[in-house]
């Protein structure tokens, strides 16, 4: 039996079957949507993680075989056919073989966060906020430690897409180490400000607005004017480290927090983007979801009101 006659059985006996079953019990085309959704978020998922590893160029060929066996079927190349299908018959063994590191991989990755990932399904943005807030707080006080001025913006509500594009785009996950390598004297990127928006290192070597205010102190240096400014335009918080004395201050809403020590530039972060922030947020979500209930009750009430009034 060659490969047009396997397909011509299993649709028959398969689709066609099932199709007939659907048009009797219409109640199981809602769990073949369920069934095909799930099914083409796991296929997609898959070739996420296989586009980017060695196995993508053997799907590709996996592919070019299934075609050809395909083909070879319909233009009567028998002999060819016969091979094809051959090694058809072992594709699954096949699969498991060349596969094998990535299967292994996927298989330790059930249960950890990795594996949540493979689902789309990130951490909290509040925890995840956190966790880069404390990457921030290591990265300033290493820069501290060796005198390395630095310029860390960290964008809230207001975005500040125009500062992003005066800078080198990045796009990266938050770390120390790359914070700490960013702003090393004499690199590319060290002369500037980085951005960080929406959890990401947006860019480096940004220009930010100098603050020309003539009550600030005219001891204050580029770095600080400009940390001002930012805050000032925006409501953006911006951390800077010293070149000369290696002190940490803090610039928000056009004021400078000075000499500020690890755990109070901790608390200063937690404080002001993800207590306030998301208080809000959370605050103003509550007042709406309230207003809405209030409607449908409004909304019933004059509902039975009317039915009342048509019975009488």
């Amino acid at each position: 039996m060659n490969l047009g006659d396997i397909i011509k059985v299993f649709y028959e006996q398969k689709v066609l079957t099932y199709i007939y079953s659907l048009q009797e019990y219409p109640i199981k085309f809602v769990s073949l949507l369920v069934d095909i959704s799930i099914v083409v978020f796991l296929g997609y998922q898959l070739l996420k993680i296989v586009k980017d590893s060695r196995a993508w160029q053997l799907v590709k060929g996996i592919a070019f075989l299934i075609i050809a066996t395909a083909l070879s079927s319909l233009l009567n190349l028998n002999i060819l056919n016969y091979i094809l299908s051959a090694v058809m018959n072992w594709g699954v063994i096949l699969i498991f073989i060349i596969f094998q590191p990535e299967l292994r991989r996927a298989l330790e990755q059930l249960g950890t966060n990795k594996f949540t990932k493979f689902f789309g399904i990130d951490k909290d943005i509040v925890t995840k906020t956190k966790e880069d807030i404390y990457k921030i707080v290591i990265a300033a006080t290493e820069l501290a430690k060796t005198k390395t001025g630095a310029l860390i913006v960290i964008e809230r509500d207001i975005q500040i897409k125009d500062i992003v594009s005066t800078g080198v785009v990045m796009d990266a996950e938050v770390s120390p180490q790359l914070l700490v390598n960013i702003f090393v004297p004499k690199t590319p990127l060290h002369d500037g400000a980085v951005v960080i928006s929406n959890n990401k290192v947006a860019a480096a070597a940004c220009m930010l607005p100098l603050a020309g205010d003539k009550d600030i102190a005219k001891e204050l240096g580029t770095r600080h004017r400009a940390a001002i400014g930012i805050s000032k335009e925006s409501d953006s918080i911006a951390v800077v480290v010293s070149e000369e004395t290696g002190k940490i201050s803090v610039a928000k809403d056009g004021t400078l927090i000075a000499d500020v020590r690890e755990d109070a530039l901790k608390k200063i972060l937690i404080n002001n983007i993800v207590t306030k922030r998301f208080a809000e947020n959370k605050s103003r979500n509550n007042k709406t979801i309230s207003k809405i209930k209030e409607k449908i009750k409004e909304n019933k009430n004059k509902q039975v009101k009317k039915d009342k009034d048509e019975e009488q």
